[in-house]
Order: C-alpha cells, then sequence, then structure tokens
C-alpha cells in the first residue's frame, strides 16, 4: 500500500468518469456479467457461505450494473444499491425495475451518509482497490453496519498478473495474434484503468495483508480471507479458452469480518 497519499477529488472525478464511460458495455465484459448456470449458482454459494440463508437488509457498495445485485435478490435479500457512476446506476434501474426489494442510491461509497447501524450486511465486489481513503471508508461502513453487522467483499490484486497468470497472459497473447483481440476486456487491463490504479493507496495491489489491519483498527473482527477458486470454476464452465486463461490472470480473494456486538 502506498503510505503517502492524500483523497483527491480530481482523482474521483476520474474514476467516475472512467466507470461511467464503461457502464456502456461493462455487461459484455468476461468477469463483470454473471450468467444463469454454474458461474451465477457459485457467486450464490460463495455469498450464502458467509451470509447464510437468513434474508437480510443488504447495503451493496459500487454496484455497477446490477449483476450482483441480481445474486442477491434471488436470494431473498433486500438491497440498497449504491453507485456514483449515473450511467451505471441508470443500467441496474432499469435491470431490476419492478422488484420491490431493489432500492438505488446515487452516492459515495467511501461515505455512503445511511443512518447508523441501518444494515444487516455490506457486499460489494471490486471496489475495495480503487478506494482514495480507505480508512475512512471502512469506518464509515462500520458505522452503518448494524451490531454483529457482516462486510463481505469480493477484490483482487489488479496491479499485476500472478506468475500463472504471467504464462496465461503469454498465451492470450498468441491467441490474440492468430485470431484477433477480442473486442471487450476485462477490468485489469487498459491504459487509463493503469493510469488510474498508479494514484490510489492500493497502487501496489491490494491484498489481505494490506487490508486486513485498516479493518481491524476500524473496528472489525473474526477477519477469514479465502479463494475465489470455486467462482472462477463457475466463469470457467462455458466460457471459450481465451476467457478459462483469463480467470487465472489475478490473484483474487474474498475478505469477510463482522462488526462486534
Amino acid at each position: 500500500m502506498n503510505s503517502t497519499y492524500r483523497p483527491n477529488a480530481d482523482l474521483k472525478e476520474d474514476i467516475r468518469a472512467y466507470w461511467s464511460e464503461r457502464s456502456k458495455t461493462f455487461d459484455q465484459d468476461f468477469g463483470h456479467r454473471i450468467p444463469e448456470g454454474p458461474e451465477f449458482d457459485a457467486w450464490a454459494n460463495a455469498i450464502r457461505a458467509q451470509l447464510g440463508d437468513k434474508p437480510l437488509k443488504i447495503l451493496e457498495l459500487a454496484c455497477g450494473t446490477g449483476e450482483v445485485t441480481r445474486v442477491l435478490l434471488s436470494m431473498g435479500h433486500t438491497v440498497t444499491a449504491l453507485d456514483f457512476s449515473e450511467p451505471m446506476l441508470a443500467t441496474a434501474k432499469v435491470k431490476h425495475q419492478g422488484n420491490a426489494r431493489a432500492y438505488f442510491i446515487l452516492a459515495d461509497a467511501e461515505n455512503t451518509m445511511e443512518p447508523d447501524e441501518s444494515y444487516d450486511a455490506i457486499v460489494n465486489r471490486h471496489l475495495v482497490w480503487t478506494l482514495t481513503d480507505p480508512a475512512m471508508a471502512f469506518a464509515d461502513w462500520h458505522r452503518v453496519l448494524r451490531p454483529d453487522g457482516k462486510l463481505l467483499f469480493f477484490d483482487g490484486n489488479w496491479a499485476g498478473p500472478s506468475r500463472l497468470g504471467r504464462l496465461a497472459l503469454r498465451i492470450i497473447a498468441v491467441m490474440d495474434r492468430v485470431t484477433g483481440a477480442s473486442t471487450h476486456l476485462d477490468g485489469g487491463l487498459g491504459a487509463r484503468h493503469t493510469e488510474i490504479m498508479q494514484r490510489l493507496p492500493f497502487s501496489n495491489g491490494l491484498s489481505p495483508s494490506a487490508v486486513v489491519p485498516l479493518l481491524d483498527r476500524a473496528g472489525f473482527a473474526d477477519i477469514e480471507v479465502t479463494s475465489q477458486r470455486s467462482i472462477a470454476r463457475g466463469q470457467r464452465d462455458r466460457a471459450n479458452i481465451r476467457n478459462k486463461l483469463r480467470t487465472l490472470v489475478y490473484n483474487k480473494f474474498v475478505l469477510s469480518c463482522t462488526k462486534s456486538a
């Protein structure tokens, strides 16, 4: 983690603009869209393993186009889905129009302005690596959770590929030269993505060792880190060879923790 940083309004606006632009094709990106079948089931099982079967009141941060929202709603939860990109949120609203258990708000995930102790759980996917002030965000998330409430997030080290991932990328590069590059790339690629990452606190990559001490200081307990292997297996089940290889590129993890009563 970069130890010298300050929250930067310009950086936040760059992040907002980047994700707003990506909203146009985001649901076509492998690794973002969660298709019905093995991948959808893998996401539901991973969430159920941490949150249980009881319907909860959930705050989903950085909901994007509402794909994880769809999984949560299918499990019977009531979901307040938050994003600070209007185009992303607009797509999610259309996707879940008419669902009485889905609520949408335009807000900053680092400063939600939601009432104290108002949610049973907070869930997010691929948000934590983008935080401009992680300590502030974790303190806010702790505040809005009820006693014994759960924080659950899915993320990874997007700053560089794993050892196996480097081999996978070399094979993908050969495939691209032979058959042409795929039209839509995953979130770990692209010059703008790289430029933004270099300005973030987790510019050197998000890892459990970097984030756990911050969660501990924010007051979270029972911190547990597991892999995303089950989700990757679900993604590979119906994927083409190029996308099967993409599931190997980055080190991804699931982190859960609890607000002590």
